[in-house]
């Protein structure tokens, strides 16, 4: 009996999705209403009937967040994950060589861990495929004007559209041949094709093309995702905007944290956890957004284990609670006011450091400082306020 195989490649770093984030959590760990991105992804193939095993291919440095993305999914058809490799090629070939019980008549299936609204459809059509060719992938004819550009941004010929396919995944072959393509890729020194069907054209076989989606797209950028959650969702999406405030005295220390960092400085924040009012502020923020209490309401002061916490936990913990109301953050604003330490030199890393805690892309993370001209208690160097706004997109809700 024919058994069919899914690889699903999720080992890819996203450079275009985070650009120059060094801290930014892979694409396909993003969560988007409610679940990471790889696990609506494998819940497609999962939730197939015609899929037997599915076979994913992570990155080694991200083994707890695909344990995390997986901890929700039934794991009868799962196999346990293998590590990729330096490029795309030698991560797909990790996953075929995976499946080591393939027999010669068996077909795999491999698809984008970012492409998470693949349809049961496009499975279907492109395994009836294989019944007439060697290979099929999906793809969609291309609709809009096509134009040649030059290194500065000018257009200038057009190209014809005619025959034009954006090609998609997932593709589908018999494991052997394309197995048998990788590995010749690899042996002559060959890295540099961009998905499956041009390895095995150009190990001499030929591939067949059904319809895609426009739907099925692959996240390559930020602003993807939001499409991808309206999709996901079917639920009209609502803006909102929280605000926080939070006020901590100077105590006898050497260092504050500020924003998730370490400031020197000839004073401490005093509180009952690390005392960081930046992150203070942008937590009530949020759930001052959601509706859902303060930093109070969920991690009490009484409470002796949150006695010197890293205020990170309570920052994590609100971005948590929006994930799990399918909602995303837009954009988070940080104001801290004092007459010293200077924030300046520090802004940077700040805005990094609370990029990281969100899994946002740093350009929706502001941070700003001003002082109170010497006036009132931050005038008088008795201690720092900040000011956070948050705004979110959530599903509309029912009045």
């Amino acid at each position: 009996m024919t058994k069919v195989s899914a690889i699903i490649v999720a080992s890819g770093r996203g450079t275009r999705f985070a650009p120059g984030q060094t801290n930014a959590r892979p694409k396909q760990y993003h969560v988007i209403n409610g679940s990471p991105v790889l696990s609506w992804t494998i819940r497609r193939f999962m939730e197939h009937s015609g899929i037997d095993e599915i076979q994913v291919v992570i990155n080694s440095d991200d083994t707890e967040l695909y344990e995390e993305a997986i901890s929700s999914l039934p794991g009868t058809k799962l196999k346990p994950p293998v590590f990729g490799g330096a490029t795309r090629q030698d991560s797909v070939r990790s996953g075929l060589e995976a499946l080591t019980d393939a027999g010669s008549d068996d077909l795999v299936l491999i698809h984008d861990a970012a492409r998470p609204l693949v349809s049961s459809d496009i499975i279907d059509a492109v395994l009836k495929g294989l019944s007439d060719h060697d290979a099929v992938t999906a793809a969609v004819p291309v609709a809009d004007t096509m134009r040649h550009g030059t290194d500065d941004g000018v257009l200038t010929d057009a190209v014809d559209r005619n025959g034009l396919w954006v090609v998609q995944t997932p593709q589908a072959f018999r494991h052997s041949s394309i197995l048998e393509a990788h590995r010749k890729a690899a042996g002559e020194g060959r890295h540099d094709f961009t998905d499956d069907t041009l390895v095995y054209q150009w190990f001499g076989k030929s591939v067949a093309v059904v319809n895609g989606a426009r739907t099925n797209l692959k996240i390559t950028r930020e602003e993807d995702m939001a499409m991808v959650a309206y999709h996901l969702s079917g639920t009209p999406m609502e803006t909102r905007v929280g605000t926080g405030y939070d006020v901590h005295a100077f105590d006898d220390g050497d260092a504050v944290i500020l924003g998730g960092i370490s400031i020197p400085h000839d004073r401490k924040l005093k509180g009952h956890s690390d005392a960081d009012v930046g992150l203070h502020a942008l937590t009530d923020a949020i759930l001052g957004a959601l509706g859902d209490g303060d930093i109070g309401t969920h991690f009490p002061p009484s409470d002796p284990q949150w006695k010197g916490a890293a205020s990170d936990q309570f920052l994590i913990d609100a971005v948590r609670r929006v994930s799990a109301l399918g909602g995303r953050i837009i954009h988070l604003d940080l104001t801290l006011i004092c007459e010293a330490p200077k924030i300046g030199p520090h802004r940077d890393a700040m805005r990094e450091q609370i990029a990281g805690i969100c899994s946002l892309p740093v350009h929706r993370i502001s941070v700003k400082a001003t002082t109170s001209e010497r006036l009132g208690f931050t005038g008088r160097r008795e201690g720092i306020a900040a000011i956070g706004t948050a705004t979110l997109s959530l599903p509309q809700q029912d009045d």
